[in-house]
């Protein structure tokens, strides 16, 4: 069996701070059913990379493709396939859970999906939490509020910035499975995180974010 072609691809990638180079000729491909689990002490780059990853920052050098066109000539094609959590999650204090669904639907430009949205958020444990403004919510269930917007978004890419921060252990163990079962359905995840993830059965490929970068398979 051939092996899946790449998707998201990064070609002699560099990327500065100020005047401190983070990395320099930085190689790899994603295909299909992959995640990319990106590695480095604080401060030397990883989520500098993920900020290059979703096109909200500008490589000193090289490039970015996603599906072999460089990401910022697709922007508009690329964005409608990737989504990007970060470590705020992007929640809005006064709407409850529901309503910031619907609000993260409406920037994206798709359709809100009320009995879906609602079924996604039971799922992850939010179904006392409703009618809630997210303010009184703990930063768990808001989390798990981004995670819910993340499901609904259906991106074929997802970007996750320490993803397990501020999860208990079921909670842990539910994203791994929404990985898990993101990856066994042909998706793609990058991820940063300082946490051990359990995806038994899924293909991993690490990198090392220094001043060099070079990717080993796990």
């Amino acid at each position: 069996m051939s092996e899946p072609s790449p998707q998201l691809s990064v070609h002699d990638l560099a990327c500065a701070r100020g005047d401190r180079l983070l990395f320099k000729g930085m190689e790899f491909s994603l295909g299909p059913g992959e995640l990319l689990l990106v590695q480095g002490g604080n401060g030397q780059g990883k989520t500098s990379l993920l900020r290059l990853l979703t096109g909200l920052a500008r490589p000193e050098a090289g490039e970015i493709r996603w599906r072999g066109a460089p990401i910022h000539k697709t922007r508009e094609a690329y964005h409608a396939e990737m989504l990007y959590l970060g470590h705020a999650n992007g929640v809005k204090d006064d709407l409850n859970p529901v309503e910031n669904l619907r609000f993260a639907e409406g920037l994206q430009g798709r359709a809100f999906e009320e009995e879906r949205a609602v079924g996604l958020l039971t799922r992850l444990g939010l179904e006392r939490c409703l009618d809630l403004p997210c303010r009184v919510l703990s930063f768990g269930q808001r989390r798990r509020v981004a995670l819910s917007a993340l499901l609904l978004a259906d991106a074929r890419l997802w970007i996750l910035d320490e993803p397990l921060t501020g999860l208990d252990v079921h909670a842990v163990a539910l994203m791994e499975g929404l990985i898990r079962d993101h990856l066994n359905g042909g998706g793609l995840a990058v991820a940063t995180t300082h946490q051990a993830l359990n995806l038994e059965g899924v293909k991993v490929q690490r990198l090392l974010v220094g001043n060099v970068a070079i990717p080993e398979l796990a």
